[in-house]
């Protein structure tokens, strides 16, 4: 544990290089501290906290910089908050109005991101997984089949199955029959658990095309079940943090085109209460190693429905980006239960 001179001394560390985005040395130390100490001293504590992992020294510079390590610290124990204005949360209000559900989350990620000067991300509030109605076999041409899903809703989903051998419309018949009969009103996880055992007891041949039905349901179910809107991504091309790595920029760019990793880790957020904070590669993607993610859940009726979040450089103003992405979920939650 750090004392208090070593404490204050990483605080003030952090809060220049943030505002400022140059490493920091003992002189600077000195001045914005408050602390009545020598050079030496400073140099000695800077050190200690060197070889603790929470600061390094560039080798272009004799000051030093936060590590994620120092960054985790600092945002769980030593960030002085700066709650909102009411001015601004009226402002903040005034941009997120009651419409349509897609309208209110093209807002708000628009919103977080004219805020932050970051990456504004927002996950749809996520629908109940449909109840499956019909599913239907069509023979296209040898080895290729398509699987019709019909949801009680009303949804259609169509998807092309690829199978190792050919199947004639009788099979065809027999395996929408048991799927229908096992299947009809029931969601795709239900369906899974509950003919999960029974395929042991078919052929290989029909367990082939049954598991086959089986992913390509899942997928095109979880297709209509996740979306997220982003903006700002242009934001991050600004920051130097992040744009002096082109490759690392690239590989973030295309995590903004992989829906499904970017709305997992946000979804961490919906299992948790208030704003959660990943920093570098706490996000466990590689692509984010070089970012901070703050995310916070909206809710709905009184139940968690998605998520909100700002992807920046972990050199970004704490104080200000975290009560940015709490009021816009609680602010998200409101307009949509007036929708």
């Amino acid at each position: 544990m750090l004392d208090k001179r070593a404490q204050t001394l990483l605080k003030t560390l952090i809060e220049r290089y943030i505002a400022e985005g140059q490493p920091v040395g003992s002189r600077t130390l000195s001045r914005h501290s408050g602390l009545e100490l020598s050079p030496a001293t400073i140099r000695n504590v800077m050190s200690d906290l060197e070889e603790m992992g929470f600061i390094v020294s560039p080798h272009t510079s004799a000051g030093r910089i936060p590590t994620p390590r120092g960054y985790r610290l600092f945002v769980d124990s030593l960030l002085t908050m700066r709650p909102l204005e009411r001015a601004e949360i009226s402002e903040m209000q005034g941009a997120i109005q009651p419409d349509q559900p897609q309208r209110l989350i093209n807002q708000a990620s628009q919103l977080l991101s004219q805020l932050t000067h970051f990456a504004g991300v927002v996950v749809a509030p996520r629908r109940q997984q449909p109840r499956i109605r019909q599913i239907e076999f069509l023979n296209l041409s040898e080895k290729r089949i398509l699987l019709i899903i019909v949801t009680e809703n009303g949804d259609v989903q169509n998807r092309i199955l690829y199978t190792q051998r050919s199947y004639t419309p009788s099979e065809l018949t027999e395996a929408a029959n048991y799927l229908n009969q096992n299947c009809a009103g029931l969601d795709f996880a239900q369906v899974k658990t509950r003919i999960h055992d029974e395929l042991r007891q078919l052929s290989a041949d029909m367990t082939e095309l049954m598991t086959a039905a089986l992913d390509a349901s899942g997928q095109a179910i979880s297709d209509t079940s996740s979306q997220y809107a982003i903006s700002g991504e242009h934001n991050l091309l600004d920051i130097e943090d992040l744009s002096s790595n082109m490759v690392k920029l690239r590989n973030l760019f295309a995590l903004f085109d992989q829906k499904t990793r970017l709305v997992q880790l946000l979804d961490v957020s919906n299992r948790a209460e208030g704003v959660q904070i990943f920093i570098g590669g706490e996000s466990g993607i590689a692509s984010l190693d070089e970012c901070s993610v703050i995310t916070a859940p909206y809710e709905v009726d009184g139940r968690i429905v998605g998520s909100v979040g700002v992807i920046g450089p972990p050199r970004m103003a704490y104080e200000l980006v975290i009560p940015i992405v709490d009021i816009t979920a609680k602010l998200l939650a409101s307009a949509l239960s007036k929708t």
